[in-house]
């Protein structure tokens, strides 16, 4: 191996990780349905009133399974969409259970939920869990999206109470997941449009490593005569 000597352009130019979070029925699930070679594991039965490629797990063992099926077809999916990150949480539990009883101090554990350990042990195997199904998901697709509903949380900041939005996942599993994405965007609705922001400011967290997303405020889908029409395009170029 030698060392570089002169400046390496960059080798990725769409997210390779993205997340999405909104509040409830902004339309995630539909936009993404609407994106080309992308399969949607529907964790929360979100997709059931949508034409889509889509699946559902209704647990961690039918995930797994799901994702042998993929490898076994040699990953034919461009994206893959996790609905939801969120919701992937809870799932995660059982297995974070059975992670927790395969160790000394645990294999004597008579409890269901690692949740009810004291001085919050049980929280080091949530998150052993959550990133074991998130880092198996992510060798199935060249890109994962990572669907989730929005956190709101009051925190004061120079004696003003304001309220940035995030992603609604637990303490060190959001920090985590949120510094391993490559892009991270707020969906809302205004009037007839979905619009997406990768603006970071005091109200919403959010940002992006992609040169086309940084700093920006896209529209990624519209309602012109009664019809939605779809800019995934400006997301995914």
């Amino acid at each position: 191996m030698e060392l570089p000597k002169d400046i390496i352009k960059a080798s990725a130019i769409n997210p390779k990780t993205l997340i999405v979070y909104s509040k409830p029925k902004v339309g995630k699930t539909t936009l993404f349905a609407n994106l080309k070679n992308n399969l949607i594991i529907d964790i929360e039965n979100g997709s059931d009133y949508l034409d889509a490629l889509k699946i559902k797990a209704n647990n961690i063992e039918e995930l797994y399974e799901i994702g042998k099926k993929i490898k076994e077809a040699g990953n034919p999916y461009q994206y893959i969409t996790l609905d939801t990150v969120t919701a992937l949480e809870e799932m995660v539990l059982p297995l974070a259970l059975k992670m927790y009883k395969n160790t000394a101090m645990g294999n004597t554990f008579r409890g269901t939920n690692v949740l009810t350990l004291s001085n919050g042990a049980g929280y080091f195997y949530l998150r052993e869990a959550f990133f074991k199904v998130i880092n198996f998901i992510e060798t199935l697709a060249p890109n994962i999206i990572l669907l989730g509903h929005v956190k709101d949380k009051m925190i004061s900041d120079n004696g003003e109470l304001v309220s940035p939005m995030s992603i609604d996942l637990t303490g060190k599993i959001k920090s985590i997941v949120c510094a391993n994405a490559d892009s991270i965007g707020y969906l809302y609705r205004k009037n007839n449009q979905c619009i997406i922001t990768f603006k970071t400011n005091d109200e919403v967290v959010c940002g992006s490593r992609c040169e086309h997303l940084k700093n920006q405020e896209l529209v990624l889908s519209e309602m012109i005569d009664n019809k939605l029409t779809f800019y995934l395009n400006k997301l995914y170029i």
